[in-house]
């Protein structure tokens, strides 16, 4: 009776365990990706940088906003921004080409030479692990709705925002929320170019 008892407790334990080691995740730090190229791309890799993070598609009526990240990580890069370009075919459909046509595509179109990732889930019980997190971090309403929705990473690692699709990455409050985020250099204040 003793052992049934012990077993089943050791059952319910170790799901909360499991609930109370995610919720205790405290940083961006903690997930990675997979380059575009294959190679793996660990969000600690950007440690002391800010990062906006995209869910992109390459088919989308928004599609045009791989320009304005272009731009934003042109503007940024120098003085600790990186933008990562995180494709995925969760709304509309409308990225289903394979990694190497995703990056082509971002090239020709629109000189994408910031970094991207292989294409996944940003939603749903299948969900990449760092959208998990995000929701959870940011609550319901900052989970994506459609393609084109961004989160930005702090240099320490903590998700301090996140934009709507409909918000343009080169609108006043993308870019000042950026400044604000922007790595402190030695001695004080923000990275100037």
């Amino acid at each position: 009776m003793g052992f049934k008892v012990a077993l089943l407790a050791s059952m319910i334990m170790v799901p909360s365990l499991a609930s109370a080691a995610e919720k205790t995740v405290a940083t961006a730090y903690h997930f990675g990706f997979t380059s575009i190229e294959g190679e793996a791309l660990p969000l600690e890799s950007f440690k002391g940088k800010a990062v906006l993070v995209v869910n992109t598609a390459s088919r989308c009526g928004f599609t045009h906003q791989y320009a304005d990240l272009q731009t934003v990580w042109e503007r940024y890069r120098d003085r600790g921004l990186v933008v990562l370009g995180v494709p995925s075919n969760d709304f509309g459909a409308q990225e289903p080409g394979t990694e190497a046509e995703i990056k082509q595509f971002c090239e020709v179109n629109f000189d994408v030479d910031f970094p991207m990732t292989t294409k996944v889930h940003v939603k749903g019980d299948g969900a990449h692990p760092f959208y998990s997190w995000a929701a959870r971090e940011l609550g319901a309403m900052a989970k994506p709705r459609w393609n084109f929705h961004k989160y930005l990473i702090a240099p320490d690692g903590r998700l301090v925002d996140w934009f709507a699709t409909t918000t343009s990455p080169t609108s006043t409050k993308v870019m000042r929320t950026i400044e604000e985020h922007l790595p402190e250099v030695p001695g004080g204040g923000a990275t100037r170019s």
